[in-house]
Protein backbone atom coordinates (compact mmCIF):
# COMPACT_ATOMS: atom_id res chain seq x y z
CA UNK A 1 0.00 0.00 0.00
CA UNK A 2 2.93 2.39 1.04
CA UNK A 3 4.30 1.60 -2.64
CA UNK A 4 1.21 2.85 -4.17
CA UNK A 5 0.38 5.74 -1.94
CA UNK A 6 3.87 7.02 -3.13
CA UNK A 7 3.10 6.26 -6.88
CA UNK A 8 -0.12 8.43 -6.92
CA UNK A 9 2.21 11.05 -5.20
CA UNK A 10 4.51 10.75 -7.67
CA UNK A 11 1.80 11.10 -10.87
CA UNK A 12 0.15 14.12 -8.81
CA UNK A 13 3.66 16.05 -8.41
CA UNK A 14 4.45 15.17 -12.25
CA UNK A 15 1.05 16.57 -13.38
CA UNK A 16 1.21 19.36 -11.54
CA UNK A 17 5.13 20.15 -12.74
CA UNK A 18 4.07 18.94 -16.15
CA UNK A 19 0.79 21.48 -16.49
CA UNK A 20 2.91 24.40 -16.05
CA UNK A 21 5.87 23.16 -18.25
CA UNK A 22 3.30 22.43 -21.16
CA UNK A 23 1.90 26.06 -20.62
CA UNK A 24 4.71 27.10 -21.88
CA UNK A 25 5.94 24.89 -24.21
CA UNK A 26 1.85 24.85 -25.82
CA UNK A 27 2.87 29.19 -26.41
CA UNK A 28 6.05 28.21 -28.49
CA UNK A 29 3.22 27.37 -31.32
CA UNK A 30 3.26 30.38 -33.95
CA UNK A 31 -0.40 30.83 -34.06
CA UNK A 32 -0.64 31.83 -29.80
CA UNK A 33 2.64 33.95 -30.74
CA UNK A 34 0.55 35.78 -33.25
CA UNK A 35 -2.61 36.03 -31.29
CA UNK A 36 -0.99 37.39 -28.31
CA UNK A 37 1.97 39.36 -29.38
CA UNK A 38 4.32 40.34 -27.12
CA UNK A 39 1.54 40.17 -23.68
CA UNK A 40 2.95 37.19 -22.09
CA UNK A 41 0.55 36.86 -19.77
CA UNK A 42 -2.13 36.31 -22.58
CA UNK A 43 0.04 33.90 -24.33
CA UNK A 44 -0.02 31.25 -20.82
CA UNK A 45 -3.85 31.87 -20.45
CA UNK A 46 -3.97 31.08 -24.38
CA UNK A 47 -2.11 28.62 -24.02
CA UNK A 48 -3.37 27.32 -20.65
CA UNK A 49 -6.98 27.69 -21.81
CA UNK A 50 -6.14 25.10 -24.85
CA UNK A 51 -4.38 22.66 -22.50
CA UNK A 52 -7.63 22.47 -20.17
CA UNK A 53 -9.92 22.31 -23.27
CA UNK A 54 -8.17 19.13 -24.94
CA UNK A 55 -7.68 17.78 -21.03
CA UNK A 56 -11.24 17.76 -20.77
CA UNK A 57 -12.21 16.42 -24.18
CA UNK A 58 -10.47 13.73 -23.35
CA UNK A 59 -11.68 13.10 -19.85
CA UNK A 60 -15.19 12.97 -21.37
CA UNK A 61 -13.78 10.43 -24.26
CA UNK A 62 -12.18 7.72 -21.74
CA UNK A 63 -12.25 9.27 -18.05
CA UNK A 64 -9.58 11.10 -15.74
CA UNK A 65 -7.51 8.79 -15.31
CA UNK A 66 -6.74 7.80 -18.80
CA UNK A 67 -6.65 11.93 -19.41
CA UNK A 68 -3.82 11.96 -16.56
CA UNK A 69 -2.40 8.95 -18.56
CA UNK A 70 -2.37 10.66 -22.18
CA UNK A 71 -1.06 14.01 -20.29
CA UNK A 72 2.31 12.60 -19.08
CA UNK A 73 2.79 10.67 -22.09
CA UNK A 74 2.50 13.51 -24.00
CA UNK A 75 4.69 15.90 -21.62
CA UNK A 76 7.21 12.94 -22.29
CA UNK A 77 7.92 13.62 -25.20
CA UNK A 78 7.46 17.09 -25.44
CA UNK A 79 10.78 16.90 -23.19
CA UNK A 80 12.44 14.43 -24.86
CA UNK A 81 11.80 16.55 -28.31
CA UNK A 82 12.56 19.58 -26.13
CA UNK A 83 16.53 17.92 -25.03
CA UNK A 84 16.80 16.89 -28.90
CA UNK A 85 16.27 20.19 -30.55
CA UNK A 86 18.59 22.11 -27.81
CA UNK A 87 21.54 19.49 -28.85
CA UNK A 88 20.80 20.07 -32.39
CA UNK A 89 20.72 24.20 -31.46
CA UNK A 90 23.85 23.98 -29.91
CA UNK A 91 25.79 22.78 -32.99
CA UNK A 92 24.33 25.90 -34.40
CA UNK A 93 21.24 24.97 -36.09
CA UNK A 94 17.90 27.08 -35.60
CA UNK A 95 14.41 26.49 -36.57
CA UNK A 96 11.59 28.69 -37.93
CA UNK A 97 9.23 25.68 -37.34
CA UNK A 98 8.46 24.56 -33.77
CA UNK A 99 9.66 21.37 -34.15
CA UNK A 100 9.74 20.26 -30.73
CA UNK A 101 5.96 20.56 -30.79
CA UNK A 102 4.87 19.00 -33.99
CA UNK A 103 7.33 16.04 -33.37
CA UNK A 104 5.70 15.54 -30.02
CA UNK A 105 2.49 15.55 -31.05
CA UNK A 106 3.16 13.24 -34.08
CA UNK A 107 5.14 10.95 -31.82
CA UNK A 108 2.17 10.83 -29.18
CA UNK A 109 -0.80 10.41 -31.82
CA UNK A 110 1.54 6.96 -33.05
CA UNK A 111 2.46 5.49 -29.67
CA UNK A 112 -0.80 6.05 -27.71
CA UNK A 113 -2.78 4.56 -30.72
CA UNK A 114 -0.26 1.87 -30.89
CA UNK A 115 -1.11 1.58 -26.96
CA UNK A 116 -4.56 1.57 -27.18
CA UNK A 117 -4.62 -1.20 -29.95
CA UNK A 118 -2.26 -3.60 -28.06
CA UNK A 119 -4.73 -3.41 -25.09
CA UNK A 120 -8.15 -3.09 -26.73
CA UNK A 121 -7.06 -5.82 -29.19
CA UNK A 122 -6.55 -9.62 -27.81
CA UNK A 123 -3.81 -12.29 -28.98
CA UNK A 124 -2.94 -15.75 -27.94
CA UNK A 125 0.65 -17.18 -26.84
CA UNK A 126 1.88 -20.62 -26.54
CA UNK A 127 3.90 -22.24 -24.16
CA UNK A 128 5.08 -25.89 -24.07
CA UNK A 129 6.50 -28.01 -21.14
CA UNK A 130 7.17 -31.62 -20.88
CA UNK A 131 6.96 -33.73 -17.76
CA UNK A 132 8.04 -37.19 -16.79
CA UNK A 133 4.65 -37.56 -14.71
CA UNK A 134 1.77 -39.85 -16.54
CA UNK A 135 -0.58 -36.86 -17.19
CA UNK A 136 -0.80 -37.96 -21.28
CA UNK A 137 -0.93 -34.88 -22.75
CA UNK A 138 -2.76 -31.64 -21.89
CA UNK A 139 -3.97 -28.82 -23.14
CA UNK A 140 -4.34 -25.75 -20.84
CA UNK A 141 -5.88 -22.29 -21.92
CA UNK A 142 -5.47 -19.67 -19.43
CA UNK A 143 -7.87 -16.00 -19.07
CA UNK A 144 -6.80 -14.28 -16.57
CA UNK A 145 -7.82 -10.21 -15.76
CA UNK A 146 -11.03 -9.91 -17.72
CA UNK A 147 -12.03 -7.23 -15.78
CA UNK A 148 -15.56 -7.40 -17.81
CA UNK A 149 -16.76 -3.92 -18.99
CA UNK A 150 -13.14 -2.82 -19.27
CA UNK A 151 -12.23 -2.97 -22.64
CA UNK A 152 -15.00 -5.46 -23.67
CA UNK A 153 -18.68 -6.22 -22.08
CA UNK A 154 -20.78 -9.50 -21.16
CA UNK A 155 -21.34 -10.66 -24.96
CA UNK A 156 -17.39 -9.55 -26.20
CA UNK A 157 -16.41 -12.10 -23.14
CA UNK A 158 -18.27 -14.67 -24.56
CA UNK A 159 -16.77 -13.76 -27.93
CA UNK A 160 -13.02 -14.41 -26.82
CA UNK A 161 -14.43 -17.04 -25.43
CA UNK A 162 -15.53 -18.95 -28.73
CA UNK A 163 -12.21 -17.86 -29.87
CA UNK A 164 -10.42 -19.81 -27.60
CA UNK A 165 -12.58 -22.82 -27.26
CA UNK A 166 -11.78 -23.45 -30.94
CA UNK A 167 -8.20 -24.37 -29.82
CA UNK A 168 -9.75 -27.58 -27.92
CA UNK A 169 -8.41 -27.13 -24.24
CA UNK A 170 -8.91 -29.86 -22.33
CA UNK A 171 -9.49 -27.48 -19.20
CA UNK A 172 -9.93 -23.56 -18.91
CA UNK A 173 -8.67 -22.02 -15.65
CA UNK A 174 -9.10 -18.31 -14.70
CA UNK A 175 -7.05 -17.13 -12.03
CA UNK A 176 -8.19 -14.08 -10.85
CA UNK A 177 -9.86 -10.40 -11.47
CA UNK A 178 -12.75 -11.89 -13.93
CA UNK A 179 -14.55 -8.66 -12.70
CA UNK A 180 -14.21 -5.60 -10.56
CA UNK A 181 -16.22 -2.10 -9.90
CA UNK A 182 -17.01 -1.29 -12.77
CA UNK A 183 -18.03 -4.47 -13.91
CA UNK A 184 -22.31 -4.19 -14.22
CA UNK A 185 -24.39 -7.00 -12.84
CA UNK A 186 -26.29 -7.58 -16.24
CA UNK A 187 -22.17 -8.17 -17.84
CA UNK A 188 -21.42 -10.13 -14.75
CA UNK A 189 -23.95 -13.05 -15.28
CA UNK A 190 -24.03 -12.85 -18.77
CA UNK A 191 -20.11 -13.53 -18.94
CA UNK A 192 -20.63 -16.32 -16.11
CA UNK A 193 -23.57 -17.52 -18.37
CA UNK A 194 -21.04 -18.24 -21.41
CA UNK A 195 -18.87 -20.01 -18.98
CA UNK A 196 -21.59 -22.60 -18.65
CA UNK A 197 -22.00 -22.62 -22.50
CA UNK A 198 -18.32 -24.23 -23.30
CA UNK A 199 -17.86 -28.05 -22.05
CA UNK A 200 -13.62 -28.59 -22.00
CA UNK A 201 -12.90 -32.21 -21.03
CA UNK A 202 -12.13 -31.43 -17.32
CA UNK A 203 -14.40 -28.19 -16.86
CA UNK A 204 -13.32 -24.61 -16.16
CA UNK A 205 -11.35 -23.26 -12.97
CA UNK A 206 -11.68 -20.07 -11.11
CA UNK A 207 -9.74 -18.45 -8.36
CA UNK A 208 -10.16 -15.00 -6.72
CA UNK A 209 -8.47 -12.23 -7.90
CA UNK A 210 -8.05 -8.66 -6.08
CA UNK A 211 -10.53 -7.07 -7.74
CA UNK A 212 -13.40 -9.33 -8.07
CA UNK A 213 -15.39 -8.89 -4.38
CA UNK A 214 -15.18 -5.24 -4.90
CA UNK A 215 -13.30 -2.71 -2.93
CA UNK A 216 -16.86 -0.82 -2.43
CA UNK A 217 -20.03 -2.08 -0.73
CA UNK A 218 -21.95 -4.45 -3.18
CA UNK A 219 -24.40 -2.08 -4.02
CA UNK A 220 -21.89 0.02 -6.04
CA UNK A 221 -22.27 -2.28 -8.88
CA UNK A 222 -25.48 -4.39 -7.73
CA UNK A 223 -23.64 -7.27 -6.28
CA UNK A 224 -21.63 -9.34 -4.07
CA UNK A 225 -18.49 -11.35 -4.18
CA UNK A 226 -20.78 -14.11 -2.73
CA UNK A 227 -23.41 -13.09 -5.61
CA UNK A 228 -20.91 -14.06 -8.47
CA UNK A 229 -20.04 -17.13 -6.71
CA UNK A 230 -22.95 -18.48 -6.93
CA UNK A 231 -22.99 -17.41 -10.87
CA UNK A 232 -20.17 -18.97 -11.42
CA UNK A 233 -21.34 -22.42 -9.43
CA UNK A 234 -24.72 -22.26 -10.92
CA UNK A 235 -22.77 -22.11 -14.79
CA UNK A 236 -20.44 -24.82 -13.45
CA UNK A 237 -17.83 -23.23 -12.87
CA UNK A 238 -14.99 -24.85 -9.56
CA UNK A 239 -14.89 -21.66 -7.69
CA UNK A 240 -11.44 -22.28 -5.63
CA UNK A 241 -10.47 -20.89 -2.32
CA UNK A 242 -7.28 -22.49 -0.85
CA UNK A 243 -9.05 -26.19 -2.06
CA UNK A 244 -7.23 -28.80 -3.74
CA UNK A 245 -9.22 -31.03 -6.65
CA UNK A 246 -8.01 -33.94 -8.30
CA UNK A 247 -8.76 -35.75 -11.02
CA UNK A 248 -6.50 -37.71 -14.02
CA UNK A 249 -3.04 -37.55 -11.91
CA UNK A 250 -3.99 -33.99 -12.12
CA UNK A 251 -4.04 -31.99 -8.93
CA UNK A 252 -5.64 -28.08 -9.62
CA UNK A 253 -4.65 -25.93 -6.59
CA UNK A 254 -6.83 -22.60 -6.74
CA UNK A 255 -5.21 -20.06 -3.77
CA UNK A 256 -7.18 -16.80 -2.13
CA UNK A 257 -5.87 -13.57 -3.10
CA UNK A 258 -2.69 -12.57 -0.98
CA UNK A 259 -3.98 -8.94 -0.88
CA UNK A 260 -7.68 -9.58 0.09
CA UNK A 261 -7.86 -12.77 2.26
CA UNK A 262 -5.85 -12.73 5.47
CA UNK A 263 -6.73 -15.97 6.22
CA UNK A 264 -5.21 -17.38 2.55
CA UNK A 265 -3.17 -20.84 3.56
CA UNK A 266 0.42 -21.46 2.84
CA UNK A 267 0.85 -23.65 -0.32
CA UNK A 268 2.72 -26.02 1.45
CA UNK A 269 0.03 -27.20 3.44
CA UNK A 270 -2.55 -27.17 0.76
CA UNK A 271 -0.41 -29.56 -0.78
CA UNK A 272 0.14 -31.62 2.47
CA UNK A 273 -0.66 -35.44 1.17
CA UNK A 274 -1.22 -34.69 -2.21
CA UNK A 275 0.56 -37.36 -4.25
CA UNK A 276 3.82 -35.82 -6.01
CA UNK A 277 2.97 -38.12 -8.48
CA UNK A 278 0.15 -35.87 -9.65
CA UNK A 279 1.23 -33.05 -12.16
CA UNK A 280 0.30 -30.40 -9.83
CA UNK A 281 -1.26 -26.68 -11.54
CA UNK A 282 -1.61 -23.89 -9.24
CA UNK A 283 -3.35 -20.58 -9.90
CA UNK A 284 -2.24 -17.50 -7.37
CA UNK A 285 -3.41 -14.25 -9.04
CA UNK A 286 -0.68 -12.20 -7.65
CA UNK A 287 3.02 -13.16 -8.52
CA UNK A 288 4.53 -12.60 -5.27
CA UNK A 289 4.91 -15.73 -3.43
CA UNK A 290 7.76 -17.38 -6.07
CA UNK A 291 10.13 -18.26 -3.48
CA UNK A 292 7.70 -20.62 -1.10
CA UNK A 293 5.89 -21.84 -3.90
CA UNK A 294 8.88 -23.10 -5.29
CA UNK A 295 9.54 -25.03 -2.58
CA UNK A 296 6.98 -27.56 -3.10
CA UNK A 297 6.16 -29.88 -5.07
CA UNK A 298 3.64 -27.53 -7.80
CA UNK A 299 4.77 -28.23 -10.70
CA UNK A 300 3.33 -25.19 -12.78
CA UNK A 301 2.32 -21.27 -11.17
CA UNK A 302 -0.33 -19.57 -12.92
CA UNK A 303 -0.79 -15.77 -11.80
CA UNK A 304 -1.86 -12.24 -13.43
CA UNK A 305 -2.57 -8.84 -12.16
CA UNK A 306 -0.01 -7.22 -13.23
CA UNK A 307 -1.13 -6.27 -16.49
CA UNK A 308 2.42 -7.29 -18.20
CA UNK A 309 3.54 -4.20 -16.30
CA UNK A 310 1.03 -1.72 -18.03
CA UNK A 311 3.52 0.48 -19.23
CA UNK A 312 7.14 1.24 -20.85
CA UNK A 313 9.70 2.22 -19.46
CA UNK A 314 7.81 1.31 -15.81
CA UNK A 315 7.16 -1.96 -16.89
CA UNK A 316 9.59 -3.75 -13.67
CA UNK A 317 8.59 -1.21 -11.31
CA UNK A 318 6.62 -3.74 -9.39
CA UNK A 319 9.84 -6.08 -9.04
CA UNK A 320 12.42 -3.33 -8.25
CA UNK A 321 9.79 -2.13 -5.22
CA UNK A 322 9.73 -6.16 -4.32
CA UNK A 323 5.95 -5.97 -4.86
CA UNK A 324 5.76 -8.47 -7.33
CA UNK A 325 8.06 -11.44 -8.02
CA UNK A 326 8.05 -10.89 -11.91
CA UNK A 327 5.68 -8.75 -14.18
CA UNK A 328 5.00 -10.81 -17.32
CA UNK A 329 6.43 -14.14 -19.02
CA UNK A 330 7.85 -17.46 -18.08
CA UNK A 331 10.41 -18.53 -15.69
CA UNK A 332 11.27 -21.51 -13.87
CA UNK A 333 12.46 -22.25 -10.00
CA UNK A 334 13.49 -24.98 -8.31
CA UNK A 335 11.98 -27.18 -10.95
CA UNK A 336 8.64 -25.16 -10.59
CA UNK A 337 7.44 -23.08 -13.62
CA UNK A 338 5.79 -19.63 -13.07
CA UNK A 339 3.69 -18.18 -15.58
CA UNK A 340 2.56 -14.23 -15.12
CA UNK A 341 0.02 -13.18 -17.89
CA UNK A 342 -0.61 -9.64 -19.10
CA UNK A 343 -4.39 -10.40 -18.96
CA UNK A 344 -7.20 -10.36 -21.56
CA UNK A 345 -8.11 -6.94 -20.79
CA UNK A 346 -7.26 -4.57 -18.87
CA UNK A 347 -8.73 -2.27 -15.46
CA UNK A 348 -9.18 1.00 -15.26
CA UNK A 349 -6.27 2.38 -17.93
CA UNK A 350 -7.31 1.55 -21.80
CA UNK A 351 -3.36 1.20 -23.00
CA UNK A 352 -0.95 -0.98 -23.02
CA UNK A 353 2.63 -0.20 -24.11
CA UNK A 354 5.48 -2.90 -23.75
CA UNK A 355 3.14 -5.38 -23.61
CA UNK A 356 -0.35 -6.32 -24.86
CA UNK A 357 -3.48 -8.25 -24.24
CA UNK A 358 -3.38 -12.29 -23.93
CA UNK A 359 -4.78 -15.37 -23.37
CA UNK A 360 -2.78 -18.79 -23.26
CA UNK A 361 -2.68 -21.76 -24.46
CA UNK A 362 -0.14 -24.52 -22.50
CA UNK A 363 0.51 -27.61 -23.75
CA UNK A 364 1.93 -30.13 -21.51
CA UNK A 365 3.55 -33.52 -22.66
CA UNK A 366 4.67 -36.33 -21.23
CA UNK A 367 8.24 -36.93 -21.86
CA UNK A 368 9.12 -40.55 -24.02
CA UNK A 369 10.26 -43.15 -21.61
Amino acid sequence: MTAWIFILIAVLTVFALGVIYMTAAIGRFGGIQRLSGDKRWLRRLISFGILAVIFTIVCFIFNVVNAVIIFIHVLAFFLIAGGVIRLIKRAGKEFKINWQGWGAILVSIVYLSVGYYLCNNVWQTDYAFTTDKNIGSLKVAVLSDSHIGATFDGDGFAAHLQTIMQQNPDILLIPGDFVDDDTSREDMIRSCKALGEIHPKYGVWYSYGNHDKGYYDSSFRGYSGEDLENELKKNGVHVMLDDVEIFDNICIVGRKDSSTMRDRKDLSELLKGVDESNYIIVMDHEPNDYEKESQTPADLVLCGHTHGGQFFPVTYFGVWFGINDAVYGHEQRNGTDFIVTSGIADWALKFKTGTKSEYLIINISETSK
